[in-house]
């Protein structure tokens, strides 16, 4: 039986691979903050763990939680947009913190706790955003959210350089404009399209692929 871990599913994206993955018989532990978004996950036959990104003292726990589990796959979801700015807006401290934190300080503390849990051959999927490329920028839209996803491009690129001796696939993904709460009504993917992609990209990962930015059709994205 596959094992997968989900950081990050108590909604949207997140809750869609756990329902994905226990739907195709995979046993499946994933975090969520609220008593809400743990009883979603319990609903669905997943081993729901409480995670707050935000304390530092709950991410810690989850290393203990998880001792002696090994995951054949992990997807490291969890993220928020911030101000929707058009231009060169001076973003708040309150909203750059919450962006930042979440967004790369929350994967920065979770996956030294995860290291360990990775079984030898594993796959690791960071969701990211084409909004974080560099390479492929041509607009200043949400300019912090943008930031902290290039940061997160770059944690990634650090992990697999970490773990890819290990035979790990480290890899971040675009899920494409997804009708989430994120995505609004109007984007062009429904969830369960993307994670179905995301899922079929996962399976074919090779070690070939470790460290690169990929479409969730799987086709290359500029750093």
């Amino acid at each position: 039986m596959m094992q997968v871990l989900v950081i990050g599913a108590s909604r949207g994206l997140g809750l869609e691979f756990a329902r994905q993955f226990r739907t195709a018989g995979a046993r499946v532990v994933a975090t969520a903050r609220s008593e809400a978004g743990l009883s979603a996950l319990r609903a669905l036959g997943c081993e729901a763990l409480p995670l707050d990104l935000l304390d530092a003292a709950s991410v810690a726990g989850l290393g203990w939680r998880l001792d002696g589990e090994r995951f054949d796959a992990v997807v490291l979801n969890a993220g928020v947009y911030g101000p929707r700015t058009q231009g060169l807006e001076s973003p708040t401290q309150d909203d750059f913190d919450t962006v930042m934190r979440t967004n790369v300080l929350g994967p920065m503390r979770v996956l030294p706790q995860i290291e360990a849990t990775l079984a030898a051959g594993a796959k690791l999927m960071v969701l990211s955003s084409m909004m974080g490329s560099i390479g492929q920028r041509s607009s200043t839209t949400g300019w912090l959210y943008r930031a902290s996803k290039a940061a997160v491009n770059s944690v990634l690129r650090d992990a697999a350089l970490t773990l890819g001796p290990r035979g790990i696939t480290c890899v971040a993904v675009h899920p494409g404009w997804v009708q989430t709460d994120m995505g609004g009504p109007n984007a062009s993917l429904p969830p369960e399209r993307s994670v179905a992609d995301l899922r079929r990209l996962l399976a074919r990962l090779t070690p070939d692929d470790n460290g690169h930015f990929l479409n969730h059709d799987g086709s290359p994205i500029a750093w």
